[in-house]
């Protein structure tokens, strides 16, 4: 359910602005997105799971927040953002 170490490393590298880079907000919604992916899968076989889903409820409320933010101030990065992680908007 969690994402790996490894993966995160990734997800860090793959995203990030400049060198060194942890908590720009594209880092911080591809993380959010890999665990939103995680998550999802999960409830694929463990409907009944109502804790997570609540998790699962916060971590997209989290993204859509960090998402509105940088629509709010850069709407091209945000449009770049949105198409690389394929995400709906």
């Amino acid at each position: 359910m969690s994402i790996t170490m490894d993966r995160k490393q990734e997800l860090i590298k793959e995203y990030a602005t400049k060198d060194g880079d942890t908590g720009s907000p594209e880092v911080q919604v591809a993380i959010l997105s890999e665990r939103i992916t995680n998550l999802t899968e999960h409830f694929k076989t463990h409907a009944k799971d109502n804790h997570s889903r609540r998790g699962l409820l916060k971590l997209v409320s989290q993204r859509r927040r960090l998402l509105d933010y940088v629509r709010s101030n850069e709407q091209e990065r945000y449009q770049t953002l949105i198409q690389r992680l394929g995400l709906r908007r």
